[in-house]
């Protein structure tokens, strides 16, 4: 079970981690749904505000008739602008989301198929690259990746390269990327952003202690640890991080262990990149795309960038 181990390797590293994926049980999506709903965070209205006034524009670049794959589908509600204006265009469209929440994939997969007669949904509940491998490229249609929010930001840099390799792998020559990436910007701005005054950041933060009670077993007492948001200028990076308020020791019995931890001890849950055009453009040309173009909210908070195979 790629999660029992994944959480066995992670706290038993020094320092301790866990993966952000793992976020996304039912209730982490749902909490992530009322996160993007919050005034400090900005990056959901910055990139709705992108794909309303250029999905058309985008479509446009890439050419038509296309298919959709989507990484990270969710629920799909910004995937909407992009398939509507593919539907001005085209009589049918084929849709693939990769989401390794089957619950959200199967919801958003009814709801998309009730409001577009003419849309074809074909979802794999996976994690990025495994919903990848099983992706076959259509010949005779170009194919347009989503890759959007801000996802790749939860990437390290090296892990970007990877996956974004792998976007490229399924992909034919002038099919092309969709890439959400948010800006650098004012500390103060970001950190609002992954530290809300209603605390639903950190409950989302806290929920992936909830879920190795409920799934492994753990004995973690949610009001021992702490939420800690904060930006890391020399990384250009947002770190979220599960602080112990005190020293510890949890057992998890389906993996067989203790974890000790000392008062202040951190479990680092979850880094944020924020990038500019040089870093996005870089990125492209060390994974096999050309960056065409690139669109921003008025004010200039996050982009959306076309990357061309």
């Amino acid at each position: 079970m790629p999660f029992a181990q994944d959480v066995k390797a992670g706290l038993s590293a020094s320092p301790k981690r866990l993966l952000p994926k793992y976020f996304y049980d039912d209730l982490g999506s749902s909490l992530f749904d009322a996160i993007c709903l919050l005034p400090e965070y900005y990056l959901t209205r910055a990139e709705d505000e992108i794909l309303d006034r250029h999905a058309r524009e985008i479509v446009d670049a890439v050419g038509s008739p296309i298919d959709l794959i989507e990484l990270g589908s969710g629920s799909a509600i910004k995937t909407r602008r992009i398939i509507s204006a593919a539907l001005e265009r085209q009589p049918t469209l084929r849709y693939r989301p990769i989401d390794i929440s089957p619950s959200a994939l199967k919801a958003s997969s009814e709801a998309l198929s009730r409001e577009y007669p003419n849309i074809m949904v074909d979802g794999v509940a996976a994690d990025y690259l495994e919903g990848l491998k099983s992706i076959s490229s259509n010949g005779d249609v170009r194919s347009m990746v989503l890759f959007l929010g801000s996802n790749i930001g939860n990437f390290e840099p090296h892990d970007a390269v990877n996956t974004l390799r792998a976007v490229h792998e399924v992909l034919k020559d002038r099919d092309a990327l969709l890439l959400g990436a948010d800006l650098k910007k004012d500390r103060a701005v970001l950190e609002a952003a992954y530290d809300d005054s209603e605390g639903v950041t950190a409950a989302f933060n806290l929920n992936v202690l909830a879920r190795i009670n409920r799934e492994l077993g753990g004995k973690f007492d949610l009001r021992k640890f702490a939420h800690r948001a904060h930006y890391n200028e020399s990384l250009g990076r947002v770190e979220m991080h599960l602080v112990s308020r005190e020293e510890q020791t949890v057992p998890i019995a389906a993996l067989g262990i203790e974890v000790h931890f000392d008062r202040g001890e951190t479990i680092h849950t979850e880094s944020s990149y924020k990038y500019d055009r040089e870093r996005l453009a870089d990125l492209a040309s060390q994974t096999g795309f050309e960056l065409t173009n690139t669109w921003t909210d008025a004010a200039g908070m996050f982009s959306s960038n076309l990357l061309r195979a």
